[in-house]
């Protein structure tokens, strides 16, 4: 006991002679020379330390945005800190279908293994020494995470095994994410604190390829097209095309284009953008706009037709509206009014850079698709071939079409009504919208041969009203026909008299 406590007297007076010398040598000491007594204890200390260490910060930049790379590896860390940990600290995280994520604890180290090789990972933080004031607030403490391995493996750990973590962590995270549905908020709300320009809510559509009414060809066709889509980065960089695809889908309201959206979304993993384009008052803004969304995602214009003057009629618009304003004055304050309203839109060709331009090509693995009830009124250098690389028709409700919904509403795959629903289908035009509308249980009993029955008559009921209007459309146009060969024989009477000369 006696022994011990020299021991630990002797350590003191030795410490407290250690710390003398340092202060003297910080006060004293000049600079120029410290820096040579620095160098040259690193390396000292090398020879006798063989382990290297790498820091990854949380924040990184000038703006102090997180950290991919921190992110990824913080990702794949709580993966297997779980297991291997013996503190751990819990978060809960809104965009993830585990909410509750478990990661190492602060000062708290785990291993690794990669080819044989042991790692050692931990996590670390520093406090600031001086106190700083910023407008937004921010958290005072620096994290970041320490990477510790023999130099020996030093080009193992450096080529391959931090790009294994970067990989593996980023695949993770997509599994784990939650899919989100994005909208762009107007230019006045992009700036400031906590803004941005686009807003989101989880996207929980239930909709998917098995669901979807639609000829198992056509479908079975794109999914195809989206499976060679995902799984072609490396075809794409080689024939030199920008990692992304266009989709061109036009039909009737309530054929499923946005169910089919959905479908995509679901089945490819990608978050999806609903642009807006009335509410980006310039080629500039879209812009923005393109570069603030991600990779991984399908960026959706619905109703393309009716968002802006996109059609071909665009220079009879023009002429019938300068005839106009010729015609009759307007007030000068109203006629400003409306000049800012024409000039806050988007022109054709800005929406074609932002398709195929090469603004197109930031990022990577993006899907665009426009929507539209008329494909005919479209301008025809907006959905050529090479912008929307595939145009997909969504046609009224086919017998196909009909057992899919049959099978996801009524659990039905055959049935003797089947044949009449089949030959009306047809003969008449409906969409599966409202298809499922009829096939939908309008009790608590799941009777199918009611939903059926009530099918059949709202079809019967459908073809009755088509061919109506048929005939009074026929009737509409003989009527017309009449009316002008009465008028033509009419005409070609006048001109007879009036060559002759003579009234009878």
């Amino acid at each position: 006991m006696r022994v011990m406590g020299e021991l630990w007297s002797q350590l003191g007076s030795l410490m407290a002679s250690f710390m003398f010398v340092y202060a003297i040598y910080e006060q004293f000491f000049p600079r120029h020379l410290r820096i040579y007594v620095k160098k040259y204890t690193q390396k000292f200390t090398g020879l006798m330390y063989p382990y290297i260490q790498i820091s990854f910060s949380e924040f990184s930049g000038e703006r102090l945005k997180r950290s991919e790379a921190y992110t990824a590896i913080r990702t794949y860390l709580s993966a297997n800190s779980s297991q291997r940990a013996k503190r751990l600290k819990a978060d809960v995280v809104q965009d993830s279908q585990n909410p509750l994520i478990l990661s190492m604890d602060d000062n708290e180290e785990i291993t690794d293994e990669f080819h044989g090789v042991k790692l050692w990972w931990s996590a670390n933080y520093t406090l600031p020494k001086t106190q700083s004031f910023s407008f937004y607030p921010t958290s005072e403490e620096k994290r970041f995470l320490t990477l510790t391995f023999h130099k020996r493996h030093r080009d193992l750990i450096t080529g391959s095994y931090i790009q294994h973590v970067l990989k593996e962590g980023r695949a993770i995270a997509v599994r784990n994410r939650t899919l989100k549905l994005y909208t762009n908020n107007p230019s006045n709300d992009w700036y400031g604190y906590k803004r941005s320009k686009w807003s989101h809510v989880n996207f929980e559509h239930p909709s998917r390829f098995e669901t979807l009414a639609m000829d198992p060809k056509k479908k079975e066709e794109i999914v195809n097209d989206l499976v060679r889509f995902k799984t072609g980065k490396e075809y794409y960089a080689k024939v030199g095309k920008a990692w992304k695809r266009g989709y061109l889908l036009y039909g009737p309201p309530g054929t499923g284009k946005s169910s089919m959206i959905a479908a995509m979304a679901n089945f490819m993993n990608y978050d999806v953008y609903d642009l807006e384009l009335t509410a980006v008052k310039e080629n500039t803004e879209l812009r923005k706009l393109l570069i603030e969304t991600s990779s991984k995602s399908i960026i959706v214009i619905e109703d393309i037709d009716c968002s802006l003057d996109l059609t071909g009629q665009r220079k009879k618009e023009k002429e019938k509206e300068k005839d106009e304003d010729e015609e009759k004055p307007k007030n000068p304050s109203k006629k400003a009014e409306e000049e800012d309203k024409k000039a806050s839109k988007v022109t054709l060709s800005g929406l074609l850079n932002f398709i195929d331009g090469i603004w197109s090509a930031c990022g990577g693995e993006r899907i665009i698709i426009f929507t539209t009830n008329f494909v005919e009124k479209l301008d025809p250098a907006l959905i050529r071939r090479g912008r929307m690389d595939k145009h997909i028709e969504m046609s009224y409700c086919g017998y196909e079409a009909f057992k899919v919904l049959a099978k996801n509403y009524l659990e039905v795959e055959s049935h003797s009504l089947f044949p009449t629903i089949g030959r009306l289908l047809g003969e008449t035009n409906m969409s599966p919208a409202d298809v499922a509308e009829n096939l939908m249980p309008k009790t608590v009993v799941n009777d199918s041969e009611i939903c059926l029955q009530s099918l059949i008559e709202s079809l019967e009921e459908a073809k009755k009203k088509a061919e109506e209007e048929a005939e009074k459309k026929a009737m509409e146009e003989a009527r017309l026909k009449e009316e002008n060969e009465k008028l033509e024989a009419t005409g070609k009477s006048a001109e007879e008299v009036k060559e002759n000369g003579t009234v009878h």
